[in-house]
Parts: C-alpha cells; sequence; structure tokens
C-alpha cells in the first residue's frame, strides 16, 4: 500500500478490541467518529494496551 502525503489520519482515541471485523470498524467509523468511510482517510484503531493498530482504508477499489 502507497500512501500520498494528501491522505489524511484519523486516529480513534477510545481502545478498540481490534478482535472486530472490518465491516464493525467500519460502523464505527461512522457511528462513533462521524466520518465518511469512503473519503479516502486512514483510521487507526489501537488495542487497550496500545502496543497493537488496526487499520481501516478505502483505496476506492473492491480488489
Amino acid at each position: 500500500m502507497i500512501l500520498t502525503h494528501s491522505v489524511k489520519v484519523c486516529l480513534a482515541t477510545q481502545p478498540c478490541d481490534l478482535r472486530k471485523s472490518f465491516d464493525t470498524l467500519s460502523c464505527v467509523v461512522e457511528k462513533q467518529l462521524k466520518e465518511d468511510l469512503l473519503s479516502s482517510k486512514l483510521f487507526l484503531f489501537l488495542n487497550k494496551r496500545a502496543d497493537r493498530v488496526k487499520m481501516l482504508y478505502w483505496g476506492g477499489s473492491a480488489l
């Protein structure tokens, strides 16, 4: 994955259960973060200990 300097990064401030699926995390983006999932932003979620991260990014292709 290659990101340009124009990609904005959104970090969830509350710890997240990283066992959640990407579908569930997309609901977190829309309902809790009030962001558009298809906005070409990079969404980062941390676990409770903040030693793991899960990224969610829509690059405009379903492939």
